[in-house]
């Protein structure tokens, strides 16, 4: 808790609620959204007209936006802002590693310090607050951070110093969910080629060798249920290991499964169902076969 304000911009899926839960900590705030402030700003809390508002009145600005250019547009009009008092932005974004040292360079030139601070496990983890959170800053500040980080996502973990190192995390975090839900989905497929029933399988697998998070929340929740409400879309998926595929490519790191994958299963999936949960993967799959 601080009593220092505390700026948000970014108020969506994600955003809206981690900004709840900063506030029900006690700590002020100024929130801005460029959907519309008033109706998603956390109760009690200042809602700004702009960016620049924000940039004015808050110290410390966490950033929840939709990808790396939008970062690179709001940090621009912070820097831009006359009279501003912003001295630290937490980018809680998911977009590249390169994207994220290039915002830091750009704030570090204006003085301003930068963390790139990703987060993992959905819409329901961000408003209960139970949120992996991928951090990278120099030792300082996280420790400064990490009271503030908390409230938001429980299982913050201070991943490296230098810039750019959480959005890596991150991204091989989002290949291996994107893996796990595409190959338990092929497996599901399989098990009812045999007779065997989804819930048999979620139940014997999730004590076996081959239990994963598809197994123990997404199939059992969300696919079972035929609800595939997990909040997190295919888009989101497909842009996620589109960038991690581009950063392998780029370092000439190992990449033959995550372009497979991209290009065989998410981002086909994506050009078909533009508009949906990435758990419907599971009757994609099926439809495919068929």
């Amino acid at each position: 808790m601080t009593d220092q304000l505390l700026g948000f911009i970014g108020l969506g899926n994600m955003g809206g609620p981690m900004a709840v839960n900063l506030a029900a900590a006690g700590n002020p705030m100024i929130c801005y959204d460029a959907a519309g402030t008033a109706d998603r700003a956390p109760e009690g809390a200042r809602a700004a007209s702009s960016v620049g508002e924000v940039a004015q009145t808050a110290a410390i600005v966490f950033l929840c936006l939709p990808d790396g250019p939008t970062v690179e547009a709001v940090a621009r009009e912070i820097i831009a802002t006359d009279g501003r008092i912003a001295e630290v932005v937490v980018d809680n974004t998911t977009s590249g590693a390169s994207e994220a040292r290039a915002t830091h360079d750009l704030l570090a030139e204006a003085g301003i310090a930068y963390a790139d601070a990703p987060v993992s496990g959905g819409a329901s983890g961000a408003r209960a607050g139970t949120l992996a959170m991928m951090v990278a800053a120099p030792e300082a500040l996280f420790e400064r951070l990490e009271p503030l980080l908390l409230p938001m996502a429980k299982n913050a973990r201070h991943v490296g110093t230098e810039p750019g190192q959480g959005m890596a995390m991150k991204l091989l975090n989002n290949f291996l969910s994107g893996m796990a839900m595409a190959a338990t989905s092929e497996a599901m497929a399989f098990g009812a080629s045999q007779g065997l029933d989804m819930a048999t399988i979620i139940d014997t697998i999730s004590v076996s060798s081959g239990k994963n998070t598809a197994i123990t929340d997404k199939f059992p929740n969300r696919i079972l249920t035929e609800s595939y409400d997990s909040g997190f879309a295919t888009r989101l998926m497909a842009k996620d290991l589109r960038l991690y595929v581009d950063s392998c490519k780029a370092l000439n790191a190992p990449h033959l499964l995550s372009d497979t994958l991209l290009q065989k299963v998410w981002g086909r999936m994506f050009e078909e169902l533009p508009a949906s949960d990435f758990t419907k993967i599971y009757p994609f799959t099926l439809e495919r076969n068929s």
